[in-house]
């Protein structure tokens, strides 16, 4: 089903650039100094919002469309757990992104460090969202 090809594809690689951000990107961030360290995770943040928000949501309706088409409810699942990234978004990591996206980098302090490495932690949760329903359309393929 090229359907639910395109919905792995998608999750797959939702997942791949979540756990970029986490293994590579936010470990090279964390060696700046603090005024650094905000600049370059807004300037990455502007840019890594949208293609994460969108390949969530084409990933989420392309398993939603294989599941009408299947009636295979793992498609429906998986669709369910790529999509949870946005309400995930919206509810834990919101209030950080405000907080340090409202900081001028000529501020930051050690405080915004914290906030930063926090960040981190909370960003993982979008890496297992997406590796997550990676698995289950994994699983809903065969």
């Amino acid at each position: 089903m090229l359907v639910g090809d395109l919905a792995l594809t998608m999750a797959a690689v939702f997942t791949g650039a979540a756990i970029c951000i986490n293994v590579a990107e936010q470990p090279a961030r964390l060696q700046l100094d603090n005024r650094s360290l905000l600049a370059e995770w807004k300037l990455a943040y502007k840019r890594g919002y949208m293609m994460q928000a969108s390949l969530a949501i084409v990933g989420g309706v392309l398993g939603l469309v294989a599941y009408f088409s299947s009636l295979d409810w793992r498609w429906l699942l998986g669709a369910a757990v790529l999509l949870a990234n946005w309400p995930y978004t919206i509810f834990v990591n919101m209030p950080t992104n405000r907080h340090l996206m409202n900081t001028p980098a000529e501020a930051a302090t050690a405080e915004t460090r914290r906030m930063l490495e926090r960040w981190g932690a909370l960003h993982a949760g979008r890496s297992a969202l997406g590796l997550v329903a990676t698995l289950i359309f994994l699983w809903a393929q065969r």
